[in-house]
């Protein structure tokens, strides 16, 4: 039987210990994405929210006749 190549490289920690901690990076990469996907749809549904409230908020509030509306945002966004 021939020799694992990747065992006879000098210094090599060898085909299955690379495989193993590529596999746990993996693993670890992809409960990362996880977290980062519930996080921002997390953050979607409570920027919806705030944007509701504000939406509510507002559309109850008098306006005198003639008052300029102000743009909060000042056109930069």
């Amino acid at each position: 039987a021939a020799a694992d190549p990747d065992s006879m490289l000098p210094g090599s920690l060898g085909r299955g210990s690379w495989c193993n901690e590529h596999d746990t990076m993996h693993e670890r990469l992809d409960i990362i994405e996880e977290k980062v996907i519930k996080t921002v749809e997390h953050l979607e549904s409570e920027v919806k929210s705030l944007l509701n409230i504000i939406s509510e908020t507002t559309s109850n509030i008098p306006i005198a006749p003639g008052t300029p509306l102000i743009d909060i945002f000042d056109g930069k966004y």
